[in-house]
């Protein structure tokens, strides 16, 4: 059974005309249960994770500031939300639901978040809409717990995964691939243990060439064991902040991609669904469907 993470806590309030597209992680989950695409039993809710965890990947100054609302008003811009307890138990939800989606992919395969892919989020320092890190905490939970030793992050959203990839720098277990727009955010980017940069207004065909040929050269020196997804839709040519020109088939193509590889290694994956910024909705809504119906056609 597909399993997949999802609260209603994950719809956080936002003032208006805030340009964080929040109302997604609703109307996502409806849109599957109306395609049929999953049932109400395919879906679990997260609790907030245990701070054991959190701690594992975040300084403890860090968290402290974080819980007690205590950044300073330059770090809360950085973040791009308004600090409140509730946005924080939020972040935590969202922690356990791609912790506990990672346990469910050991049972079944594969598993999904209808949120996460925090990957902006430093161990020290949140940036981006990314207040703590659910790729970084879930890699070490696995790893710390002895259940996996090679871990491989596959970040395809349009923005590099700058968090991720400083908080696993000096970690050989875990390999952070990042293939992301190359004059896109962050202006500063880190170094991942593999990154493609990809230029303005890339297409379909040259996206897919690419990613084909990154995830090659990954596997001759790599072996995962489990795979965290990072399945951004920022990628698409509609979208507002991404500057690609991928269209909806061309990312139900590249997580078809992603989704077969993962089987064809045997390597359990969990999904998180990450940005996503187009005018309209609808469109972000339709791009983050397809994986969930590729994960139910491939695996199930």
């Amino acid at each position: 059974m597909l399993k997949i993470a999802y609260s209603s806590i994950y719809k956080h309030p936002l003032p208006e005309g805030h340009r964080f597209p929040m109302e997604k992680y609703e109307l996502l989950p409806g849109q599957l249960l109306h395609e049929g695409i999953v049932q109400e039993d395919n879906f679990f809710e997260p609790k907030p994770i245990d701070e054991k965890w959190i701690l594992n990947t975040h300084t403890e100054e860090y968290w402290n500031k974080l819980q007690y609302l205590g950044l300073t008003k330059s770090e809360v811009r950085a973040t791009g939300f308004p600090l409140s307890k509730e946005l924080v138990l939020r972040e935590i939800t969202i922690l356990k639901g791609s912790v506990q989606a990672a346990e469910y992919a050991m049972q079944y395969g594969i598993a999904m978040n209808i949120a996460g892919g925090t990957h902006h989020a430093y161990a020290d320092k949140g940036e981006g809409f990314c207040l703590l890190n659910d790729i970084g905490v879930t890699a070490n939970y696995l790893i710390d717990n002895q259940l996996f030793k090679k871990v491989l992050v596959i970040d395809l959203d349009v923005h590099q995964g700058n968090g991720t990839a400083s908080l696993f720098a000096e970690n050989p277990n875990v390999f952070t691939f990042s293939m992301h727009g190359e004059k896109n955010y962050p202006m500063r980017k880190e170094v991942s243990d593999l990154d493609c940069a990809i230029p303005d207004g890339t297409k379909d065909e040259e996206y897919l060439r690419t990613l084909e040929v990154q995830l090659n050269c990954i596997l001759k020196d790599f072996s995962p064991d489990f795979i965290i997804y990072q399945s951004g839709v920022d990628v698409l040519e509609t979208d507002k902040l991404g500057r690609l020109a991928l269209t909806v088939d061309g990312v139900k193509r590249r997580d078809a991609l992603v989704l077969n590889l993962a089987k064809s290694l045997r390597s359990p994956i969990m999904c998180c669904m990450g940005g996503g910024y187009s005018s309209k909705i609808s469109q972000i809504v339709d791009a983050h469907t397809q994986v969930y119906r590729l994960a139910q056609d491939i695996y199930f």
